[in-house]
């Protein structure tokens, strides 16, 4: 297997209320059937799908809650950790740590999306943001 990972979905629990708040974020995509959605997100694909249909086609039980994933999204200084957390809150999210200085030597802050999933934006001086938006280990 290659180390890479080519789509994340999230379930969420109100499809076309996701949808939009994704949408007011910023994000375009392309939905094939009006059930979900995916959106390019870099060199990888977001998909945004039924809660109840994505742990059938995973084949595993939905206990509710957190899942123990912490998505993240990079940013090129501490100001724009703070504006993303911003446009997310003005979108529906709550934030759930405002911008701070980490103990890594960095700034984050986390904002939780309407279903719950949690999204790290985070500026980190060791990983300098390529012209695309990637990152790059090393």
């Amino acid at each position: 297997m290659d180390q890479r990972v080519s789509l994340v979905t999230l379930g969420v629990a109100g499809f076309g209320r996701a949808r939009t708040f994704y949408e007011a974020l910023g994000w375009s995509g392309e939905s094939p059937d009006g059930e979900v959605v995916f959106f390019q997100a870099g060199g990888m694909v977001v998909g945004l799908w039924g809660r109840d249909k994505l742990a059938g086609d995973s084949v595993v039980e939905d206990g509710g809650g957190w899942g123990g994933v912490t998505l993240a999204h990079n940013v090129a200084s501490p100001e724009q950790v703070d504006a993303v957390l911003a446009q997310a809150e003005g979108a529906g999210a709550t934030v759930g740590r405002p911008g701070a200085p980490t103990v890594w030597g960095g700034y984050s802050g986390v904002f939780i999306d309407p279903d719950g999933h949690p999204w790290e934006v985070a500026h980190n001086p060791d990983w300098p943001l390529r012209a695309d938006g990637s990152v790059r280990l090393h």
